[in-house]
């Protein structure tokens, strides 16, 4: 691997079994009136987590007011509302707390706090406008209940414009959080089935951050590393959700992961999964990964096996003697145990009510709102292989 990259990770991140009751003595806060970020769903009330939070704040000297419209697949409309709701309030920062959902959300809130016009004016693939949000971004708190998606650990943030079906991951330097609380005990509400599928979408950032053409020193070590925790501890976590071992274990791959996205990107595994999201929001975003995986990473492995072995000897898979492009297939064979252990093997695209007519959308989808992946996927693929993979994994 040729040593030419950039270092930048300026997110303080406190760590550990209840760590949630230091946002009471914590001098990181970057304000005195925060907006609070959380989903629709109401679980963040259910658990008591919200409650706590703000209770936690108060005596902080924090003000606080609540933004509670947050779907599973955020959409552009709640971030413009909320951010009207931030400026009215006249907050100062932003905290998400709950899964990637709501901190997605909270940073994208946090920039239109701060900046004029539409959200998707400031997005730069598809449709969006391209702009540079001069005004930056309230600065960011977020407080991860899922170990999912890494957002705590990186810049990114996925919303959809649910009037053209795109959805698009953005970030910039301003969108990194100030601070994140990484609290394992909170996630022991998390239901089996959320479980599986937000461990699959850290899995994946994980292996997709290693393969990426773009990625690094530091984010092959974090990546590697995910990669052996979540396959050893997600399948116990998924059967015993009160397993705090485990729970520790995935959140800290989770943030790994989310480091690697920081250091590394994500490839057109993703791009081709939000396409499948953008046009069917129930889906779950580890689930629709999941789904694609088995296809997608076969087609990849056949053409450019390199790298591939890292991962499946990560995995436990035994490797000793293999060629490269054997080697390859182990990881390929490890990913579908993987699958079965952690209970979503049966699960299929057309489960979902997706149909075989829907795939060529989907192609087309996938270059227009997320292509600049393809660029750092280190097997050039063209719409008819993008469409190739998404036959297999329909058909599988």
């Amino acid at each position: 691997m040729k040593l030419d990259f950039s270092y930048y990770m300026p997110t303080r991140i406190i760590f550990g079994c209840g760590k949630l009751s230091e946002l009471e003595t914590t001098p990181y806060l970057p304000g005195k009136k925060a907006l609070v970020v959380i989903g629709a769903s109401g679980a963040m009330k259910k658990h008591g987590y919200l409650d706590r939070a703000t209770k936690y704040l108060k005596k902080n000297g924090i003000e606080t007011v609540v933004y509670d419209k947050i779907r599973p697949n955020p959409v552009s409309e709640h971030v413009e509302e909320g951010a009207s709701v931030a400026k009215e309030n006249n907050c100062d920062f932003v905290v998400g707390l709950g899964g990637g959902s709501s901190i997605d959300s909270a940073k994208s809130i946090a920039v239109m706090a701060v900046n004029p016009g539409r959200y998707w004016d400031y997005i730069a693939r598809g449709s969006g406008g391209g702009k540079t949000p001069t005004g930056g971004a309230l600065p960011i708190v977020a407080i991860t209940t899922t170990a999912g998606t890494g957002t705590e650990a990186d810049p990114w943030t996925v919303i959809t414009k649910s009037q053209t079906n795109e959805k698009i991951g953005w970030g910039d330097n301003c969108t990194f959080p100030h601070l994140s609380i990484v609290d394992p005990e909170l996630m022991v509400s998390v239901p089996a089935k959320t479980t599986a599928y937000t461990g699959m979408d850290a899995f994946f950032h994980a292996v997709e951050t290693y393969l990426a053409t773009v990625s690094q020193p530091t984010s092959d070590l974090l990546a590697l590393e995910a990669v052996g925790l979540i396959t050893k501890y997600l399948p116990i976590a998924v059967k015993d959700g009160t397993n705090i071992e485990a729970r520790a274990r995935l959140a800290w791959a989770n943030t790994e992961a989310g480091i690697c996205e920081s250091l590394s990107r994500c490839i057109s595994h993703h791009s081709m999964e939000h396409a499948v999201s953008a046009y069917y929001p129930d889906v779950a975003h580890g689930a629709g990964l999941t789904m694609l995986s088995v296809s997608y990473f076969s087609y990849l492995a056949e053409r450019n096996p390199a790298r591939f072995g890292d991962l499946a000897r990560a995995m436990g898979e035994d490797i000793a003697g293999m060629s490269e492009k054997e080697s390859a297939m182990a990881f390929i064979n490890g990913l579908k145990k993987f699958i079965k252990n952690v209970g979503l093997e049966a699960e299929k695209l057309a489960d979902f009510g997706i149909k075989r007519e829907d795939l060529e959308t989907f192609t087309e989808n996938s270059f227009y709102a997320m292509g600049s992946l393809f660029d750092i996927t280190p097997v050039k693929l063209t719409k008819d292989d993008v469409l190739a993979i998404y036959e297999n994994a329909y058909s599988d």
